[in-house]
């Protein structure tokens, strides 16, 4: 998923990180796979987030992928579907994800299912050095 995003020089997560965020004690992310024929073909990635505006929780896609030989099958389609069910199952009040405004496929498909874009949001991010230094108090 990162190389398709461009994003693999920014990748430092193990395996035993996944392992541990997913089915570790704490566990503070689930995972959805769909499969074609037996074989794994897509994953979604979510957890629970929560709307104060709404008062109640949502889920939160953080990555969908479907293998390249599989996409347009109704793969990335049926996974959406089984979140949103789990969302209403839940309570929660939303679903939602960030898509990256070059991924012209990935919006296509998004519109097409209803989704809409929050074009009056942007998204800000403190990691590293930065977050150390918030922490910290400095």
């Amino acid at each position: 998923m990162a190389e398709y995003e461009r994003l693999s020089h920014e990748v430092v997560a193990t395996e035993e990180v996944l392992r541990e965020s997913l089915f570790g004690e704490r566990r503070v992310a689930e995972a959805l796979l769909g499969y074609v024929g037996g074989e794994p073909a897509a994953f979604a990635l979510f957890f629970h987030n929560f709307s104060t505006f709404l008062g109640r929780p949502g889920l939160y896609l953080e990555d969908l992928y479907v293998r390249p030989e599989h996409r347009g099958a109704g793969v990335g389609k049926a996974l959406l579907r089984r979140l949103a069910r789990l969302a209403k199952e839940r309570g929660c009040g939303r679903l939602e994800w960030w898509v990256l405004d070059w991924n012209e496929p990935a919006i296509r498909f998004y519109k097409n299912l209803g989704a809409e874009p929050m074009d009056d949001w942007t998204v800000y991010r403190l990691t590293g050095e930065k977050l150390d230094e918030l922490a910290g108090g400095r």
